[in-house]
């Protein structure tokens, strides 16, 4: 088109447009015979659902158009017809309760190819089905240049050869840089369509912001509020001091409408100062007596300030072995319990300590969540495992003595974020403790990360607290963007995994 363009506008489709709308659809569809909709249908269609229906206009001339209906997946027919999904042309399948979007039409002007309008039609579908909290968008996709090779392929192999950039056909190749992908190949789909020689392909686009409906009165929050407890080692003459300054932090950090307080690793360890005449390993022995009363505190915290809790870790004797252990007490009431899985060699040496087995995600009022423990999260199976089980944000307590051991924590933390797809979040301790052994002196800056894309900080850094300095960290995480990152990112690491070549699993104990 070569004449100066002043304006492009999508609008819903009236009636009052049909005479025009039918000059379009003949001249776009000039290979099929009768290749338009009557005034009654186009009637039908904006009665039952207005907002499924749109034009394109460029300088007031309808430039192109988009019909569709919503369907119920569950009772659409895997190997259905045209004739079927719009229910011989009545659109009796239309239902407002249904959980998927279904293309009846999209077509172009010919005069007006070339402007990209179609994408902007697709455009207008997938923000539809996202506001409508739809599953996705189906619809059969004709392949008109099938004609040109059915003497010597068949349909199956067409398909792959426009995949792999072997064939051309404008439709599929279109639909397919839409980011629709193919389901299966439908036979006689529409009658008549002799340049697909009445095949389809069922294409679908899956909405990754879908929210399933709830039976129960609940919030689906999108943005999580993370606190993050920067803890400062300090002696404390009982547990009552120190789960007094517990909860001066929970509290700050409740007053701020936080979801989750994460706590460090260790976080309790200045308990052990009244234990320093014993062994290392006698002495942490000793301080394992106060987690299950810790746990208890925490989890009266959670309940009273209505914030998730993740209590960083604590020693814990399971069968006269010691563990590294930390709790996620809900606001709900609900507890659960992670392990330390790999002990580092100083922890096996001084404290006897042994790695956990068990490795999983949880199930949370602001979604999946994975929680490993400082060394863990050097080993980037784990958070692999995590992310294959839907994990959105990753909480890491953490305690380092040295600058070396954090950059270690740091490091791989952001690697996590992006190679998963995930928010990471991981909070440390700082200062000395000059009367416990083998926890002298801490060195920690917490931090959330998240995936180096558009969507987020260039560099991956969310947040940051003061090094070495007290304080609580407060980040807001869109969870929407995560998903968006899924389908849309600049690169797509969890979907471009070779599944082919390796995989991962859990080994069952």
């Amino acid at each position: 088109m070569n004449k100066e363009i002043r304006n492009i506008q999508l609008s819903y489709l009236n009636i009052d447009d049909y005479s025009e709308l039918k000059q379009v659809m003949i001249s776009s569809y000039h290979a099929l015979d009768n290749a338009y909709w009557s005034s009654d249908k186009i009637a039908k269609l904006i009665e039952i659902f207005p907002e499924g229906q749109v034009v394109i206009k460029v300088d007031n001339e309808i430039a192109g158009c988009a019909l569709s209906i919503i369907v119920s997946s569950s009772e659409l027919d895997d190997y259905h017809t045209y004739t079927d999904i719009t229910s011989n042309y009545t659109f009796d399948t239309h239902s407002n309760n249904g959980d998927t979007l279904y293309g009846i039409d999209v077509f172009v002007k010919p005069d007006f190819r070339g402007l990209r309008l179609g994408r902007r039609l697709y455009d207008y579908r997938k923000e539809l089905c996202e506001k409508l909290n739809l599953k996705g968008i189906l619809f059969g996709g004709r392949i008109p240049n099938y004609h040109k090779y059915s003497d010597t392929i068949t349909a199956k192999e067409y398909i792959e050869g426009v995949r792999t950039k072997e064939i051309h056909d404008p439709v599929l190749n279109f639909q397919l840089s839409n980011d629709f992908h193919p389901i299966r190949l439908l036979k006689n789909y529409l009658k008549g369509d002799v340049e697909s020689e009445e095949y389809a392909v069922l294409l679908r686009w899956d909405n990754v912001f879908y929210e399933k409906p709830q039976k129960k009165a609940s919030i689906q929050k999108k943005i999580i509020r993370a606190g993050l407890v920067q803890w400062q080692m300090r002696p404390y003459k009982s547990i009552e001091e120190l789960l007094q300054q517990a909860e001066y932090f929970v509290d700050a950090l409740s007053g701020y409408k936080s979801d989750f307080a994460l706590f460090p690793e260790f976080f309790n360890a200045p308990l052990m100062a009244a234990f320093n005449h014993l062994s290392e390993a006698d002495a942490i022995r000793e301080l394992a007596k106060y987690t299950k009363r810790v746990t208890q505190a925490m989890s009266q915290l959670a309940i009273s300030y209505n914030i998730n809790i993740i209590t960083g870790s604590m020693p814990e004797m399971v069968d006269s072995m010691l563990y590294n252990v930390g709790y996620l007490c809900k606001r709900d009431g609900g507890i659960e319990r992670f392990e330390k899985l790999h002990v580092t060699p100083d922890e096996k040496k001084v404290w006897a300590l042994q790695g956990g087995s068990g490795i999983k995600t949880f199930d949370t009022d602001c979604g999946k969540v994975g929680i490993l423990i400082c060394y863990d999260i050097e080993f980037p199976e784990l958070s692999r495992l995590l992310a294959d089980e839907g994990m959105e944000i990753l909480f890491v307590p953490f305690l380092t003595d040295t600058q070396n051991g954090y950059s270690r924590v740091r490091n791989c933390a952001q690697a996590r974020a992006i190679e998963n797809e995930c928010y990471v979040v991981i909070a440390g301790s700082v200062g000395n403790l000059p009367n416990v052994h083998n926890m002298d002196v801490q060195y920690a800056q917490s931090m959330v990360f998240t995936p180096c894309d558009f969507q987020f900080p260039t560099n991956g850094v969310k947040a940051e607290a003061t090094p070495n300095t007290e304080m609580i960290l407060i980040a807001d995480l869109d969870l929407d963007l995560l998903r968006d990152i899924h389908r849309y990112g600049s690169v797509t690491n969890l979907n471009d995994r070779r599944k082919d070549i390796y995989k991962l699993s859990k080994t069952t104990i």
